[in-house]
């Protein structure tokens, strides 16, 4: 993938005017969109101050400021993201609002402000030039939800504040019906004065054909395809990890086939990237030779800066931190550590290990065993009972997951992958000695260069016995000589330092309140839980970083990253239901979009023949 020209300009040169425009558009939308409503107000100081603002055509019609202003409410959102066909469209607003000020009302002053408000974006068009949002058809069904929503609850005020000048005394039943039909262009049961149903019926009509016409753009514009890694990119990306995958146990990661990805002009770098809300979001640092990476995280800010996204990055090292920090003029703040043990230097023994080695012990006196191996040993039947059970102990309905995991399990592409499985006894008496019992437990590892591995799954049983993950790691810390395995990359501990030095004795004040705030976050989120089970193994602990732009964006960022991790899930709920019937019924894990929604991807696909 290559950036766009549209993208390689210059950065802004005065951020505020987006700003300032969009919520003087909001300001002005709302107040026409209320005047047109609202009759009391039209005869009122708002009515007199809304004539003389750019946008409200109230001397053509009622109609005319209900439409003008509902647009510059939709419009102003993307005037404020900096959006080259809201700039275009309001640009067409603004003088079709002067010509008729002028015409029919001759009102000077509101022609005068509407084309002020024309020469400022006109003369700022520069900082209006980001291109419009891959969209997929389901933000019709969302748009028709919620512009439906808001067109019902607007009619119904405009039916309201018009019964006084019905017939009889209507009540809620009939009132709702009057909007409905209304909003179809059709007369419903409240009988109006002459002029009363004129205005009425076209202020309803007006809302339903907003919604209409909004709706079916959305639906007939050209589909653009969800955020994917296809086969050319993910066969590159693979070429990069083999040549440079050693550098970050994240690497793998950019092969997580609901990720997009944008390689450096040479080939030799790229990031892998999903855009969450607005946020260009990417994880860990960026794949492939470290003296390509100024040119792919060129390319990164390039498309960034053509959308008007927010960029950010979540989980790099401290060197991929210095390298956004460089390269693009980002900040950078630690969020935590991540616990690597070096295979040659684990050991059971000695005091510090002996909580460790008690569970292991007791562990394997109730019968549990382990087999550690690589996902290619695996036949057919033991990588779906492996998916299966995997997607069964899952704690959550939505598979959790983005800079940190792979999301898919037994596919040909990750043979290279190392499995360790926790066995109970025999299911069956008379079993075969040394045959494999009911499975407790499950961790999956990708590889980390040529000698390393990084865990991305870690699942059991809660009916199993407790420490099964603890026999597990060390069964795979014993096995990694014979695996080729020099070092393992275990879980992340989010603000790991904090928790660290908030406990110790000589903590400042705010120091502690910090620990105690992640504490009470720990009720929700694993946060001391994960440090104190890595601890265990007594790893080096490497710092990650996260990059953003400014610190009024963080909490957009964070807000995506909890979305990307699928902490947080935001959509309609009849839409994630269609998308997994989609892939109960067969779709192949290679290229399923959207896998954190519903269950682990696996291989072969169940009901499928390989």
């Amino acid at each position: 993938m290559s950036t766009s020209a549209e993208g390689r300009g210059a950065a802004p040169a005065r951020p505020w005017v987006p700003e300032a425009v969009g919520r003087a558009c909001l300001l002005i939308g709302l107040l026409d969109v209320a005047v047109a409503v609202l009759p009391r107000l039209r005869r009122g100081t708002v009515g007199a101050l809304a004539v003389d603002l750019p946008g409200a055509v109230t001397a053509l019609s009622t109609t005319g400021t209900l439409t003008v202003g509902f647009l510059l409410v939709l419009l102003a959102h993307a005037l404020r993201r900096r959006k080259r066909r809201a700039w275009r469209a309001v640009c067409l607003l603004l003088p079709v609002g002067a010509a008729a000020h002028l015409v029919h009302g001759h009102r000077t002053g509101a022609a005068v402000v509407s084309l002020a408000l024309l020469a400022v974006m006109l003369v700022h068009r520069r900082e209006f030039y980001a291109l419009p949002d891959p969209r997929s058809r389901r933000y019709a069904l969302a748009n028709l939800v919620c512009t439906g929503a808001a067109a019902l609850l607007l009619g119904l005020v405009v039916v309201t504040v018009h019964s006084c000048a019905a017939a009889g005394s209507p009540g809620w039943g009939e009132r709702l019906q009057e909007t409905v039909l209304g909003l179809f262009g059709v007369t419903g049961p409240i009988r109006y004065g002459a002029g009363e149903a004129d205005e009425v019926a076209a202020l309803l009509g007006t809302l339903g054909l907003l919604t209409a016409l909004t709706t079916g753009y959305l639906a007939l514009r050209p589909e653009h395809p969800e955020p994917s890694l296809t086969d050319g990119d993910e066969a590159r990306v693979r070429a990069l990890l083999d040549r440079h995958g050693a550098r970050d146990s994240l690497g793998y990661f950019a092969l997580r086939r609901d990720k997009s990805v944008l390689f450096s002009p040479t080939g030799k770098a790229a990031v892998a990237y999903r855009v969450v809300q607005g946020v260009m979001l990417a994880s860990g640092d960026p794949v492939g030779d470290v003296e390509a990476w100024p040119g792919a995280i060129a390319e990164f800010t390039a498309r960034a800066r053509a959308h008007a996204w927010v960029p950010a990055v979540v989980g790099c090292s401290e060197t991929g931190a210095g390298a956004w920090v460089r390269e693009a003029g980002l900040d950078a703040l630690e969020i935590g550590d991540e616990a690597v043990v070096e295979t040659a230097e684990f050991s059971l023994s000695g005091r510090e290990m002996r909580n460790v080695r008690q569970m292991v012990r007791r562990v394997e006196r109730q019968g549990w065993t382990c087999r550690v191996r690589r996902v290619g040993e695996l036949d057919r039947a033991e990588r779906q009972e492996i998916a299966e059970a995997a997607d069964r102990w899952r704690g959550t309905g939505t598979e959790r997951g983005f800079s940190m995991a792979l999301g898919r399990f037994g596919d040909p592409a990750d043979d290279a992958c190392v499995v360790a499985t926790a066995h109970g006894a025999p299911r069956e008496e008379g079993a075969a000695r040394g045959a494999p019992g009911r499975l407790g437990a499950v961790l999956h590892f990708v590889p980390w260069g040529s000698d390393g591995i990084s865990l991305e799954l870690m699942r059991r049983d809660r009916a199993a016995a407790a420490g099964l993950n603890e026999l597990l790691i060390v069964a795979v810390l014993q096995a990694a000589p014979r695996l080729g395995v020099r070092r393992v990359s275990l879980n992340f501990a989010v603000f790991r330092s904090a928790l660290a030095r908030g406990e110790r004795i000589g903590a400042g004040p705010v120091l502690r309140v910090w620990r105690r705030l992640l504490l009470l976050l720990s009720r929700w989120f694993q946060i001391e839980s994960l440090y104190r089970f890595n601890a265990k193994f007594r790893p080096q602990w490497v710092p990650r970083f996260l990059v953003y732009p400014s610190a009024r964006d963080l909490p957009r960022i964070g807000l995506a990253v909890l979305r990307a991790e699928a902490f947080v899930d935001v959509g309609l709920p009849r839409l994630r239901l269609a998308r997994g019937r989609r892939r109960r019924r067969g779709t192949p894990a290679a290229r399923a979009p959207g896998w954190r929604r519903g269950p682990l991807q696996r291989w072969p696909p169940p009901g499928r023949d390989s």
